[in-house]
């Protein structure tokens, strides 16, 4: 199979075979299927995933259905399908991961793309995908009985099998796992990471423990060499850790002979002797020669060829012919492989050729990468953004094609109910005249039958005269002529009597002239009367098209009625079936509250008024359409979509409310929960009186409007609080901290200034030197800062103006409450850490300050400019030019702290070089002593930076708390 899917470069043969298997019949043939594609997925051509992909609902359906067996292969087989489908997800949305998993550090690297959410994302779908294959391994455990020699039997073997996959893989996701958390702990807070830690913990001595255990079965000593973890977990808290750490190496013995090494051209040697064994059974048949011609008689007796001898004679040539067809095909096909084989050399070399320009490419574009990574950032990000602005304008042309095609849709159906309308009406009217017209028509097409018949009758009996008169003209004819010869010899033979003769026949002439116009006559009287009688028959054939039509008329129409009364019940049925399926998917909403699964399900109480404010909507519209269709019941084209989304927004809401009480007070989440609960009740109620012909009229959803707006309610005690300021304050609030934050970066750059030129007039030397380049720095950062605050104020006021409308300034900040607060403190972290940073500077110039200190203030301003960006860009336009200048100026603070830093380190540097320490006028005792005293502060030092790292790590946890508390935390809490 993995030979097959690189020969044909994909899957669609092995699914074609697998389609019709009956997996879902036979569990041991579902466990073989397992493991096979779980070696495909690891080992097949790269496109196996992408053909395999399609058939991923199918394998749930099917691992759902073997979870309700508890016993043999059932649970195993549901537990392998989910790992199967886990793998294919997450090598899905991690292409770069090939189906083994094998990859270095610099392309785990480049997987996360450099980013640290891109890493934390990417750790949290490993611990999920682990997860599964430690699942498989201990339910294969579990399974057996652990007291026998198990792995020696063939049941034994046959579970355990596929274990060797699940080891490799295993493998691989402990080692990433482990280089990933080392990467996050050095970008992230510890703190922030706890749950990856403990979760990997739990991993850890799971997947030991199965180590352990599989190493000491028979089974696997002999097929692959299982490592051992090491007895304790990495500290992820301390870098030098990582070090330490030891890649698990799984090994897998060669073996001395394997049946995949067996030469394929076994197969083109068993395709040669198929061909000459057909030839042999061919030429049994049909002979093999010309010469020995079984169907030739001649020889066998001295008779002539007859037909039956020529027609055997003429089946031989075509076989003949067909023989020397089927020469000539065999040998267009010998030389077409001959051609493909070489072909296929060609194309191996060709291949190797271009493997090794491949190579040399990667040695040219892995020393061009270093150069390129910078500006392949700022593209990828660039390419993000184009990316998903293109996706959103064609999401909103589909919408706005969608909706477009929608409301000409329902302009069709108002017309055409209109015209039904009408029309049942008229139909309704013209039933009734069309029962009178129709005895009418039947009286009238009675006496016409009559009348018809008579005139038929007088039609036959005159034709029948007419016919006998013709008759006798031409038995007169016929006589005449005959006088006529007999005269014409009599003249011929007498000669005498010329005169008397030719005066006899001129008289027969004259006679014979009157006869046929007589004739003519008579003519003209016969198709005068069959002309009355063609239009007597014409007169009679319009009549009973003309009823027939009435008829076929009034059929129509009571055919529109019936099928009026048709649609009416389909259109019910249509409402019967729409009311049952929103039915189970609120029973669906309400089973989920129990499933130990939604319990993990948290949500916020803001995005739950939004979903009880959609569901609110939705049956207001709903009852309309109601209302509606009572009126008149061949209508539900408003009805039925009003049902969909009404059960759509209904369950939305009930697994809203229940993840928000998750995260709610005990008591208003248990009101929460109960109100859930009842108004899916209530809904599960309405949508059931729908389904019933005699309750549908007696339909309300008053009560689900009711429980909605309690669970309104509840929710609204639920939102959390936001700054001690009246909404009316914000818009003011806003523009005095700008404001002050401005003037405390003039005031920052004012003291900056007067302290260079205090350094200048009263210091010297190198002290100087590192004073102006410090101060220098500083005030270059204080000039981006002000770029920056300028910028800002420039895209808020932007902001405001595009988006408040015919609203004031404060009633666009009162709205926008909780991106008000951001900019606020926003403001107030860049004007703080100026002032900071300014009196850091001061200290340092004075000599009583510590440059550490001063690297602290550049880089929490650097942080607070951050967070003004980040709060000015929630609501701005991704092609705003006032937008782009603020990240410009963003970048160009971070230069500007990158440099005070930078300067701050060399001046240290320098100081400490000139203050450096002079042992060569001390004795050894004096050495000794010193270095002492050196060990023992190195000492109080590292205790000192411990104690101080606890500190900060505790002022860092009560300073979210306390921004919590600012923010509204706790209420989500």
């Amino acid at each position: 199979c993995i030979l097959g899917t690189h020969h044909e470069k994909g899957a669609q043969t092995f699914w074609s075979v697998v389609n019709r298997l009956p997996l879902s019949g036979n569990a041991v043939l579902c466990w073989k299927f397992c493991h096979v594609f779980h070696k495909l997925l690891r080992d097949g051509h790269s496109n196996v995933l992408k053909d395999s992909v399609r058939y991923k609902n199918e394998l749930s359906d099917m691992s759902r259905m073997w979870g309700h067996l508890s016993e043999g292969y059932g649970q195993l087989c549901s537990i392998y399908l989910k790992l199967l489908r886990t793998k294919m997800e997450f090598h899905t949305k991690n292409p770069r991961f090939p189906g083994n998993l094998q990859m270095s550090d610099r392309q785990l690297d480049e997987a996360g793309e450099s980013d640290v959410n891109n890493f934390f994302q990417l750790t949290v779908e490993m611990f999920d995908y682990l997860e599964c294959e430690l699942n498989l391994f201990q339910t294969v455990f579990s399974s057996l009985d652990m007291s026998r020699s198990v792995s020696v039997t063939a049941a034994g073997q046959c579970r355990l099998a596929p274990l060797i996959q699940v080891i490799l893989d295993c493998s691989h996701l402990y080692d990433y796992t482990v280089k990933l958390l080392f990467k996050l702990h050095s970008c992230l807070p510890a703190d922030t990471l706890q749950g990856h830690r403990d979760r990997f913990l739990e991993q850890f001595r799971k997947l030991k423990d199965l180590f352990y255990r599989s190493s000491n079965l028979q089974y696997f000593k002999r097929l692959i060499q299982i490592p051992q973890l090491p007895e304790n977990p990495p500290n992820f808290l301390r870098a030098s850790a990582l070090s330490e750490h030891i890649s698990p190496v799984v090994v897998i013995p060669a073996e001395a002979s394997s049946p995949d090494s067996e030469p394929i051209t076994d197969l083109v040697e068993m395709e040669t002797a198929s061909q000459s064994l057909f030839d042999n059974k061919f030429d049994d048949i049909f002979g093999s020669s010309l010469s020995s011609d079984p169907f030739n008689f001649n020889s066998q007796n001295g008779m002539n060829k007859d037909d039956k001898d020529r027609l055997i004679e003429q089946l031989y040539g075509e076989i003949r012919t067909l023989k020397e067809e089927l020469e000539s095909f065999k040998a267009e096909n010998e030389r077409r492989t001959l051609q493909l084989r070489g072909r296929i050399s060609e194309l191996e070399a060709e291949l190797a050729e271009q493997r090794h320009l491949k190579q040399q490419a990667l040695d040219e574009s892995e020393f061009l990468r270093t150069e390129l990574e910078e500006l392949k950032k700022q593209r990828e990000d660039t390419e993000k953004a184009q990316r998903s602005l293109t996706e959103i304008e064609r999401r909103a042309q589909a919408n706005e094609q969608r909706y477009s095609k929608l409301k000409e849709k329902y302009s069709e159906l108002v017309q055409n109910h209109a015209d039904l309308l009408r029309k049942n009406a008229d139909v309704t009217k013209q039933v009734t005249v069309a029962r009178q017209a129709q005895g009418d028509v039947e009286r009238e097409k009675k006496e016409l039958e009559d009348s018809f018949q008579r005139v038929s009758e007088q039609a036959q009996r005159k034709s029948q005269e007419q016919a006998e008169v013709l008759e006798m003209l031409k038995q007169e004819l016929a006589a005449s002529k005959q006088e006529l010869q007999v005269l014409q010899g009599t003249l011929e033979s007498s000669t005498q009597v010329g005169a008397e003769q030719s005066t006899r026949i001129a008289d027969l002439e004259q006679e014979r002239d009157s006869l046929s116009r007589a004739a003519e006559r008579h003519g003209e009287e016969i198709a005068a009367l069959q002309a009355e009688l063609q239009q007597l028959r014409d007169t009679l054939s319009s009549e009973k098209e003309s009823s027939k039509k009435e008829l076929e008329t009034l059929q129509t129409q009571l055919q529109d009625k019936m099928l009026q009364q048709r649609l009416a019940k389909e259109q019910f049925a249509l409402l019967q079936g729409s009311a049952r399926e929103a039915e189970r998917m609120v029973q669906d909403a309400l089973s989920r509250l129990e499933d130990p699964a939604h319990i993990s399900c948290t949500g916020s109480a803001d995005y739950l008024l939004s979903r009880t404010l959609a569901a609110s909507e939705c049956t207001e519209r709903l009852q309309d359409a109601h209302r509606k269709y009572l009126s008149n019941h061949t209508d539900v084209s408003s009805l039925l979509p009003c049902v969909a989304l009404f059960a759509h927004l209904i369950s939305d809401t009930i697994l809203q409310g229940s993840a928000t009480s998750h995260m709610a007070p005990m008591e208003p989440a248990d009101r929460l929960l109960e109100m859930c609960k009842q108004c899916g009740s209530e809904a599960m109620s309405y949508l059931s009186s729908l389904q019933d012909l005699d309750s549908v009229e007696g339909a309300d959803c008053a009560a689900v409007t009711s429980c909605l707006g309690q669970i309104s309610a509840i929710g609204e005690e639920l939102r959390p609080r936001g700054l001690d300021v009246e909404q009316e304050e914000l818009g003011d609030l806003v523009d005095k901290e700008m404001a002050a934050t401005s003037a405390a970066i003039e005031t920052a750059a004012t003291r900056i200034e007067e302290m260079l030129s205090k350094a200048r007039a009263g210091d010297t030397g190198v002290k100087l030197e590192v004073n102006e380049r410090i101060l220098g720095s500083c005030t270059g950062l204080m000039q981006a800062i002000q770029l920056l605050v300028l910028a800002s104020k420039d895209l808020q006021r932007e902001i405001v103006e595009s988006g408040r409308g015919a609203a004031s300034p404060k009633e666009f900040y009162a709205k926008n409450s909780r991106w008000t607060e951001g900019l606020i403190s926003a403001s107030k972290a860049v004007g703080w850490g100026a002032t900071v940073m300014v009196d850091a500077a001061d200290l340092v110039v004075q000599g009583k300050g510590k440059f550490e200190e001063l690297m602290v203030c550049s880089h929490e301003i650097a942080a607070s400019t951050a967070q003004l960006v980040a709060a000015s860009k929630v609501k701005a336009d991704k092609d705003s030019a006032n937008l782009a200048k603020l990240q410009q100026a963003s970048r160009g603070v971070n230069q500007a702290t990158a440099g005070v830093v930078a300067s701050t380190k060399s001046g240290k540097s320098q100081i400490e070089e000139k203050d450096s320490m002079d042992f060569s006028s001390m004795t050894l005792t004096q050495i000794k002593r010193q270095e002492m005293d050196s060990q023992v502060r190195v000492l109080e030092l590292e205790n000192q930076l411990q104690k101080e790292r606890q500190k900060l790590g505790e002022l860092r946890k009560k300073h979210y708390e306390l921004a919590g508390v600012a923010e509204g935390w706790e209420e989500d809490g």
